[in-house]
């Protein structure tokens, strides 16, 4: 493990995390049979496209902003690039998994809520690590999520 632990890294992470995001929606969209199902999801593409600029403009604002790695920083992290391996999205074959299942509607929805989850969850953590003055749109993309999962919990509803 690097000496420092760079505030740009984890966003970095989260910029790729939208990048996937955005490509599991348009491929969920392409797959989708009912109409509102494949707006809702395109939809969701494209707000993932928002927040992937929006993080790229952040990691060249927090570029060079290091942590150093004490004991408790390492374990920091170590549990931060845990949290990223574990995401839905980094883990092997869960995006084929997912759209094998896209044909039930209530797998796709299951499947697309966990990328919600454990976004916010990153996000939740990458504010102890961005500086302050970045907070704002990292709570926002939070809500963001937050409103994304009540969307597909919603479907599952109907």
């Amino acid at each position: 493990m690097a000496d420092f632990f760079k505030a740009a890294d984890v966003v970095a992470a989260a910029v790729e995390m939208e990048k996937r995001g955005q490509a599991v929606y348009r491929r969920l969209a392409l797959l989708a049979t009912d109409k509102d199902v494949k707006a809702l999801f395109e939809n969701l593409a494209a707000e993932e496209q928002r927040h992937e600029e929006l993080f790229s403009a952040m990691v060249r604002r927090v570029g060079q902003a290091e942590l150093p790695a004490s004991s408790t920083k390492d374990e920091y992290s170590q549990y931060m690039s845990a949290l990223l391996d574990s995401h839905a999205l980094f883990s092997p074959g869960m995006s084929d998994e997912l759209f094998a299942k896209a044909g039930k509607l209530e797998d796709a929805v299951h499947g697309a809520m966990k990328l919600e989850k454990d976004s916010m969850l990153f996000f939740q953590e990458m504010l102890k690590m961005v500086p302050q003055a970045e907070h704002a749109q990292v709570m926002e993309c939070i809500e963001e999520e937050r409103r994304h999962m009540r969307q597909l919990s919603s479907l599952l509803a109907k």
